[in-house]
């Protein structure tokens, strides 16, 4: 793809998100990403096929993104449990973390979109591997679990937790305290329902 190719299809992109994060998937449609991005409504159809295949485009590589943020966040931790709970505070309630949760929702209908979702967790597995070794040899920490699935089991705990609170009354600072409990391989304490007392 030439260079304004690769630029229109950024703005789309970015155009896209912020209006998908605010509204849904549903909510939007192609001609007001269009003027969003300044471009056109066919230019949407000519670089993604349809709104459906941008969508699901556009959570996965927001989704990297905060997996990066959550990296940095977490990068300087002392311990491993404030390395946890760093990533959690990063990730659970973003924005862009929910609309991956839609958009897999939406490939579950949606096969001929799997793949890039499917490329997605390779990398979004591959680097929080990479990022976890790496903080674990600078700190000296112990290599009892293999990071490849210390992040396998962060991303899926984080996808869960995610799906729980945008379907409950889950608070974030609900879902971030399950989370880490939950990484630390504990119950997370029982919230009270509505009538307890």
């Amino acid at each position: 793809m030439r260079e304004p190719g690769k630029r229109m299809r950024s703005r789309l992109l970015d155009a896209a998100v912020e209006l998908f994060k605010a509204k849904g998937a549903a909510g939007v449609a192609v001609a007001e990403i269009a003027t969003a991005a300044g471009a056109y409504p066919s230019q949407v159809t000519y670089y993604f096929r349809t709104k459906e295949a941008l969508f699901v485009e556009a959570a996965c590589r927001e989704l990297l993104y905060v997996a990066r943020q959550a990296e940095t966040a977490a990068a300087g931790a002392l311990t491993g449990s404030d390395y946890n709970r760093r990533l959690v505070e990063t990730v659970i309630g973003s924005p862009g973390l929910a609309l991956f949760v839609e958009a897999l929702s939406l490939t579950r209908r949606r096969q001929d979109l799997a793949p890039l979702v499917e490329r997605t967790f390779e990398r979004l597995h591959g680097e929080g591997d990479r990022a976890y070794a790496e903080v674990r040899h600078r700190r000296g920490w112990s290599e009892a679990e293999d990071a490849g699935a210390v992040a396998r089991r962060f991303w899926t705990l984080a996808l869960g937790v995610t799906l729980r609170e945008g379907a409950t009354e889950a608070t974030v600072a609900d879902a971030v305290e399950e989370m880490t409990a939950l990484l630390r391989h504990e119950p997370p304490k029982p919230k009270a329902l509505p009538g307890d007392r």
